[in-house]
């Protein structure tokens, strides 16, 4: 990433992806915009890299218009190193204008299986990173993800037009989690048990529907 080459990078969660595009985005000139689908998790890390004494900033649906334009702003002045944006704002030529107004050092795409459609989380506005790229394309690229199988791995690459992409593919063996299956049989009793077991701890129950 610090040579200017495209990368994919197939990390765990946890396993320091973000740092991935965060030290080259303080080596280098310029910002570097982070695309991620994760609204909670974009204020989360700026946050954190505010609190480290790096400019930071994101935009999406829960700022105001003033609030944005006051993030572009300090992009434009040179004041971010990192900006986040939500997929559905590249959609917008407003921001894509802005885009080119400012010196990009990288685009970092994060949770990048959502853009292959053999993807578990396809999100079809991730489609709009393609003309993207094909408006930056001297502008290095990576694309982040914790779960893409081969074939995710290759839509992944030939929808972001990677050129000549260096793979690292981290374990994805988390050995702090444990997958069990059991029959529906009986789930009152089993789910009583559980919280029972768990009393003093936490726990997330799934269900399929809002009515169970």
């Amino acid at each position: 990433v610090l040579a200017g080459n495209d990368t994919l990078a197939l990390m765990p969660t946890g396993g320091g992806k973000s740092l991935c595009y965060q030290l080259p985005a303080m080596a280098s000139d310029g910002v570097t915009l982070v695309v991620s689908p994760l609204i909670a998790l974009m204020k989360d890390q700026v946050d954190a890299l505010r609190a480290n004494g790096i400019e930071a900033g994101y935009v999406n649906s829960t700022l105001s218009p003033a609030e944005i334009s006051r993030v572009q702003r300090q992009a434009f002045d040179g004041k971010l190193k990192v900006l986040y944006a939500a997929p559905e704002r590249l959609a917008m030529s407003a921001f894509r204008r802005f885009l080119h107004s400012i010196a990009l050092s990288l685009i970092a795409v994060d949770e990048a299986h959502c853009i292959s459609e053999w993807g578990h989380e396809f999100r079809p506005d991730y489609r709009n990173l393609t003309g993207l790229r094909e408006s930056f394309p001297t502008v290095p690229v990576i694309a982040l993800t914790a779960t893409a199988t081969e074939r995710v791995r290759k839509d992944i690459r030939a929808q972001l037009d990677l050129h000549d992409p260096a793979v690292f593919i981290g374990s994805l063996n988390r050995p702090n989690l444990t997958y069990s299956v059991h029959s529906k049989t009986d789930q009152y009793r089993r789910l009583t048990g559980y919280l029972r077991k768990h009393e003093d701890g936490s726990a997330i129950i799934y269900r399929s529907t809002r009515r169970g």
